[in-house]
């Protein structure tokens, strides 16, 4: 069974690339300011509607949408509302951790969602093994910096991180859906962006990469819906 993208769902779709667009801009302009060493970096205020426009549209693309299946478009709905409500809680310099809570559920729904809609064991089991050396090469960096820098709180929740997104890439693999396979890499590499520019070292332009690969793998995840 096949869906297919509506007239609706096809302009706001159009409407959220602009918003991410706009919210790419922002996020550049804003890492290109000067900012003392030290200080969380405070939230430019157009970001405050930029950042969450994006997912708003999103959820409303895969609302309007004609779904292969109705069953995991519901699941992918959820991942993408609490995807939303993460956006919003990591516009505060102290949301960090209640992101990081809410994306896992976020990670949890996709999962639950490929599982619904069927996987087969060959791609599951290839996507898992490349989960693994990603997971590996990404803790070594990320884990020890986490206690060395006093954070070892943290341990215990990112590993659990990891571990949702490790079971929605897996699952994508397993759902043999191109660009669901594609979306769900994109969130993971935006992921581990994020993580090693938090933990490990702040590097130039990196928050626009998150940003970029974080909003094409969410659109691709809500296209694969189609597929």
């Amino acid at each position: 069974m096949t869906g297919s993208l509506t007239p609706a769902s096809i302009a706001l779709l159009a409407m959220a690339a602009v918003a991410a667009g706009a919210d790419w801009v922002v996020v550049a302009r804003d890492a290109s300011r000067p900012h003392e060493a030290g200080r969380p970096r405070a939230t430019p205020s157009a970001r405050l509607f930029t950042k969450p426009l994006v997912l708003v549209l999103l959820v409303a693309v895969a609302i309007t949408l004609e779904p292969r299946d109705p069953a995991v478009r519901a699941w992918f709905v959820v991942g993408l509302v609490c995807s939303l409500v993460g956006d919003v809680a990591l516009l505060s310099p102290r949301g960090f951790a209640a992101g990081l809570a809410i994306f896992l559920l976020a990670h949890v729904a996709y999962a639950v969602g490929f599982l619904v809609g069927g996987v087969s064991v060959v791609p599951l089991v290839a996507g898992l093994a490349v989960m693994v050396v990603f997971d590996a090469v990404l803790a070594r960096r990320v884990l020890p910096a986490l206690r060395t820098s006093g954070r070892g709180s943290l341990v215990r929740p990112v590993v659990a991180y990891m571990a949702a997104i490790t079971a929605m890439v897996t699952l994508a693999a397993g759902s043999a859906l191109s660009l669901a396979i594609v979306g769900a890499g994109l969130f993971a590499a935006s992921d581990a962006i994020l993580a090693d520019g938090r933990f490990v070292r702040r590097r130039p332009c990196a928050e626009i990469a998150v940003m970029v690969l974080y909003h094409v793998g969410q659109a691709c995840l809500v296209l694969s819906l189609v597929a």
